[in-house]
């Protein structure tokens, strides 16, 4: 036994089942409640369609209107919503507690690169061998990379210890 498509939208025309709906012509107007079947032909008078608007009201609000122009703007209304969003990546950036001023004079080009962009950074400091014994030292180097950038990002997530790495995260301000 298959089972009948999944439906998206309200529900239009012959798909209302309810005995009496609360009806709104197509100027706008209030009509008030109506049965169903007395909407449906008011709809099918002006060419239009009866489509339910407020499915959870008691009783259901349906409009008089045409319903393929409604579909259409509401995925234009969608269509714009999504333009208009930013996405907003992850960008990382690994150091080591030992890294010297060329290196990180690099790093910070980058990350600001990418605050600047936009995006949020994560910096990852990672410790090998017996540079866990000394989380110190890496913390400092968080703590500085924080200071330089504090004018353009705030800290979203402070330095926390992983396992064997210190993660922080920027986010532009």
């Amino acid at each position: 036994m298959t089972t009948p498509p999944r439906i998206d939208g309200p529900r239009v025309n012959e798909r209302i089942t309810i005995n009496s709906v609360r009806l709104v012509d197509a100027d706008g107007e209030q009509v008030g409640v109506v049965p169903t079947r007395d909407a449906l032909k008011r709809a099918y008078d002006a060419g239009l369609d009866l489509v339910e608007v407020s499915p959870n009201a008691e009783p259901p609000v349906c409009k008089i209107m045409d319903y393929g122009r409604y579909r259409f703007e509401m995925q234009k209304k969608k269509n714009e919503a999504r333009k208009k969003q930013k996405i907003v990546d992850l960008k990382e950036l690994k150091v080591r507690p030992n890294i010297d001023t060329h290196d990180y004079d690099v790093k910070m080009r980058a990350a600001q690169k990418f605050i600047s962009a936009g995006d949020k950074v994560k910096v990852t400091m990672r410790f090998r061998g017996r540079e866990i014994t000394h989380q110190e030292v890496g913390l400092e180097v968080l703590k500085r990379i924080e200071t330089d950038l504090e004018e353009i990002a705030k800290t979203e997530l402070r330095p926390k210890m992983e396992g064997r790495q210190m993660i922080m995260i920027l986010a532009p301000k």
